[in-house]
């Protein structure tokens, strides 16, 4: 049997979360503070508490992490997949020794090397060679150790060139590529990995995820966390599902992606008729029409229809950009639209009371399946979100047989055969 690395047991993360009162100054000038001061302690009630008033508390408790149990064996390639605010960063700076968990015990057995943020643990002062050394220190490697890494640290991130350069002058592609390389190459038992990789062109990445990989078959440990489920499943052998700090489950890699898949796909109290009410408009659930205005919740392959957003304005807003992205199961981002991609768009005027905006889908190659539409407006204005994301299903169906059809797109393609005499 495999030997336990990492054993978590009842694992609790609490935050405090100060909040701002309504009416209340986000900043105050020295003066305000001090006069404030003042009549707060001549108006002092020694029988009232902080909130006597009866409003609302400016402080409230927020678990990141709640009773999360699991264990890691030697050699496992563990992928940590979540939705947003699911508490998977949190696990990991705990498991990093970064921060400490509020409650609940963790055992790890071995030297832990983490790559939570570009950069963590450079000085940007320093050039590229004085950071490998500080950064294998600090990972708890001997100057002898980080020597004799050197050569293959700096041939992986491919940034001789720059090598005595101070990082504050590099991209944060070369940033990630050396941190990546330090992180890598000293042979810790465990190796914990953010989505840093995002910053890295795709050559890299694949290198980034071989290089794991290989770390893995020489019986150590590494943890992943990604969006990209492509990814996750091309890497890892194991997986943990967290939502809202608790672990939904953990086991094989395709049982923990099937799970969250179909999480994913069950309805939520976001998809409600009236999704934004905010102080300039109210936003209705995005749907689609056909041809003849009428409701669709299939869509069918092949066919062309439209994807409608009701708006009504309670402000005067000028420029708005809403737009939307399609994703498949996997997590990865297939076609990606905004209002203002259209150059022939033009706003002549005020938008105010109901608003209806529609763009054509045109998705008569992509094959049938459960995908994800995430939405959002922007107003081009301010340049500020004036709705964050949203999300709907999307559902392609399709009654026709395609003799095998595999992939994403089902395009027909037209295929000549000549004979050469």
């Amino acid at each position: 049997m495999s030997e336990t690395v990492i054993r978590v047991e009842n694992l609790g993360k609490k935050y405090i979360i100060g909040h701002q009162q309504e009416g209340q100054a986000r900043y105050k000038s020295l003066r305000e503070v001090i006069v404030n001061g003042a009549q707060s302690i001549s108006k002092l009630n020694p029988f009232q508490g902080k909130e006597g008033n009866g409003s609302h508390p400016e402080r409230e408790e927020f678990w990141a992490l709640e009773d999360v149990s699991f264990e890691i064996k030697r050699g496992d390639r563990v992928g940590i997949i979540g939705r947003n605010g699911a508490g998977k960063s949190t696990l990991l700076k705990i498991l990093s020794r970064i921060t400490e968990p509020t409650e609940g015990e963790i055992k790890i057995r071995g030297r832990v090397a983490s790559l939570l943020e570009v950069g963590t643990g450079f000085h940007p002062e320093l050039t590229g060679r004085e950071n490998v050394y500080l950064n294998g220190a600090i990972l708890g490697m001997s100057r002898e150790e980080i020597k004799r890494k050197f050569d293959a640290i700096v041939s992986f991130a491919e940034v001789e060139k720059f090598l005595d350069t101070p990082v504050k002058r590099y991209s944060s592609g070369m940033y990630v590529r050396l941190a990546f390389a330090v992180a890598a190459h000293l042979e810790p038992e465990v190796l914990i990995v953010d989505e840093v990789l995002a910053v890295g062109d795709a050559q890299f990445q694949k290198k980034c995820l071989g290089k794991m990989e290989d770390v893995g078959k020489e019986g150590r440990t590494v943890l992943f966390v990604s969006h990209n489920i492509g990814a996750i499943k091309a890497l890892c052998n194991s997986g943990i599902f967290l939502s809202k700090g608790r672990l939904v489950t953990n086991g094989s890699i395709d049982s923990v992606v099937d799970q969250y898949v179909l999480t994913g796909s069950k309805p939520e109290s976001v998809r409600e008729k009236i999704l934004s009410k905010c102080k300039r408009f109210e936003l209705k659930l995005p749907y689609w029409i056909d041809n003849n205005g009428n409701k669709v919740d299939i869509y069918s392959f092949g066919e062309n229809y439209k994807l409608r957003f009701e708006f009504n304005f309670f402000k005067p807003v000028k420029r708005i950009n809403p737009g939307f992205a399609i994703i498949d199961y996997l997590g990865q981002r297939i076609f990606t639209s905004h209002l203002l991609d259209d150059k022939n768009i033009r706003f002549n005027k005020t938008l105010l009371g109901e608003v209806i905006v529609e763009t054509d889908l045109n998705l008569s190659s992509l094959a049938p399946g459960n995908y994800s539409v995430i939405f959002g407006v922007r107003d081009e204005n301010e340049l500020t979100t004036i709705y964050s994301e949203g999300e709907i299903n999307l559902e392609i169906g399709s009654s026709q047989s395609k003799n095998g059809a595999q992939g994403i797109l089902w395009h027909t393609t037209d295929w000549k055969v000549k004979t050469l005499v």
